[in-house]
């Protein structure tokens, strides 16, 4: 079912060129698991995997900030495909300036998706900030769009295909799938 997008929310997701995520809170639920030898462990939504792949073969370009460093982010994004990973950023305005440079992009083509405060400095500067919908309240006021789904449970799968829908790729992508299966 498509979804009923706003003018100026399909205008600002029509631009957009990048979509960068954080990881915990957005592509996780944000609980922290460790073991007892100290190993961290995350869990991923599969359906999230999937729409950042897909935006990023309808032509959008996906990276990831994170404050938190892990091994298990690493391969999870080396899995994906995703080229744009920058860990251990506490303040993730430089290399958000840096993805944004490198790729040679406006702050208006970029969107970010965040759950908590530290990712306000970056939403604040992108043409589309999303915040998922258990996202701390301020997060969700500053937003341009909330998720109907919880950060690690469809909210990353949510903001790439309401982006898609924007720029009129995700129905061309789902039609592609469904074709697949009939040869």
């Amino acid at each position: 079912m498509a979804l009923k997008l706003s003018s100026e929310l399909r205008e600002r997701a029509s631009r957009i060129k990048l979509v960068i995520f954080d990881v915990d809170g957005v592509l996780t639920d944000g609980r922290l698991f460790f073991g007892d030898d100290g190993q961290e462990y995350k869990a991923f939504h599969s359906r999230d995997g999937l729409g950042m792949k897909m935006l990023m073969r309808s032509g959008v370009e996906v990276a990831v900030i994170t404050a938190r460093s892990s091994q298990l982010v690493a391969h999870r994004m080396k899995n994906l495909g995703i080229r744009h990973l920058y860990q251990g950023q506490a303040d993730k305005v430089p290399a958000f300036l840096d993805i944004a440079k490198e790729m040679e992009l406006s702050h208006d083509e970029v969107a970010y998706v965040g759950d908590d405060i530290i990712d306000l400095p970056v939403m604040m500067r992108v043409g589309l900030a999303i915040a998922v919908a258990d996202g701390h309240h301020e997060v969700c006021s500053q937003a341009h769009w909330v998720t109907s789904q919880k950060g690690g449970c469809g909210a990353a799968r949510d903001a790439c295909e309401m982006i898609m829908q924007a720029q009129e790729t995700l129905q061309p992508m789902i039609d592609g799938e469904l074709a697949g299966l009939t040869n």
